[in-house]
């Protein structure tokens, strides 16, 4: 049987857009990012994010940021200043972790997402070019994510950002790091002021319907996110809240969040429990599913608009929270 057959996408609710990038791949026998090496992946990677972004938007400035480790290796880091804005401007910061399993993807691939959410919200990004598994098992991440946070907080004068007001991002497992970040900070003096989450993982086993019903022939397929988890967590409890956050004992304390998930997306189920959960402790949560898209859907935008609607959605929440809020 061929592949092509072997993915009977086409008796599901797909946007006609997101039907034909699937039909393309899988018609062609494009592989899979199990099937392909760590370097492949990447490449395959940014050729989709390449190819099917939209054009890239004239910021104000973009600045490459390098943040000293401990160990005296740096961890790169791209400012962006949204158009518009003058270099005396505090602006609020959002602190962005792209997405990739925690394996592939860079700053470069989301170069356009973040002018976008930088002209759109008024606000300052950092896109953080954190270490990559397996090269950099877990925690390598999330000790980026930290850094860059606390680095932003005591850095704030030079960066031009209000250290009161900086949002953690990410999509996938981008999002998952941002979450584990600020879990991490509820009892530190600065905490983050808002949280944007772009179908994050929450937790890294699971057994809710949407991880069967989008398993195969829906870009992320089941055997890709067993290829990212072990090269990201080998030898790791994955119970470990800093991997899996639904484990956590408590997920009260997060900031107000924002949550954008795809319906045709083998963690859809997750992300929901997740915010179900969040709100159920106390927690403010504002949730957008869009229908008929697959994981991966938020940087396709030349493609999808879904994609651009959500980019959109993504910079007007954040607009709301960091610089509306503040000026009322």
């Amino acid at each position: 049987m061929s592949r092509a057959n072997r993915f009977p996408f086409s008796t599901m609710p797909l946007t006609k857009e997101t039907r034909s990038l699937l039909d393309m791949a899988y018609r062609v026998g494009a592989p899979r990012f199990h099937e392909l090496s760590v370097a492949q992946a990447r490449h395959s990677a940014q050729k989709l994010h390449f190819a099917f972004r939209p054009e890239a938007p004239a910021v104000a400035s973009t600045t490459e940021v390098p943040i000293p480790r401990p160990d005296t290796s740096a961890l790169l880091a791209r400012l962006y200043r949204p158009f518009g804005s003058h270099v005396d401007d505090c602006l609020p910061l959002v602190i962005f972790a792209h997405g990739g399993g925690w394996c592939i993807g860079d700053v470069a691939s989301y170069d356009v997402a973040c002018r976008e959410l930088a002209n759109g919200s008024g606000c300052a990004v950092l896109s953080v070019e954190y270490r990559l598994a397996p090269e950099h098992p877990f925690p390598a991440a999330p000790a980026d994510m930290r850094l860059a946070f606390d680095w932003s907080v005591d850095n704030a004068d030079l960066l031009g950002i209000d250290p009161s007001r900086i949002a953690l991002a990410g999509d996938s497992a981008g999002g998952n790091l941002a979450i584990v970040t600020a879990l991490a900070l509820r009892e530190t003096d600065v905490k983050p002021a808002f949280l944007l989450l772009v179908y994050p993982s929450t937790e890294i086993l699971s057994s809710r319907p949407s991880r069967e019903r989008y398993a195969d022939g829906f870009f992320l397929d089941r055997e890709s996110l067993q290829w990212f988890f072990e090269r990201y967590l080998p030898g790791v409890d994955t119970e470990d809240w800093r991997v899996s956050p639904m484990r956590a004992a408590s997920l009260a304390g997060l900031p107000p969040m924002q949550v954008i998930c795809a319906e045709c997306d083998p963690l859809v189920d997750d992300c929901v429990a997740f915010v179900e959960r969040v709100r159920s402790e106390g927690g403010e949560v504002a949730l957008r599913v869009f229908e008929g898209v697959v994981h991966g859907f938020y940087t396709l935008g030349k493609l999808i608009p879904e994609a651009r609607e959500a980019v959109a959605l993504s910079a007007a929440t954040l607009r709301v929270h960091l610089v509306d809020r503040a000026q009322a």
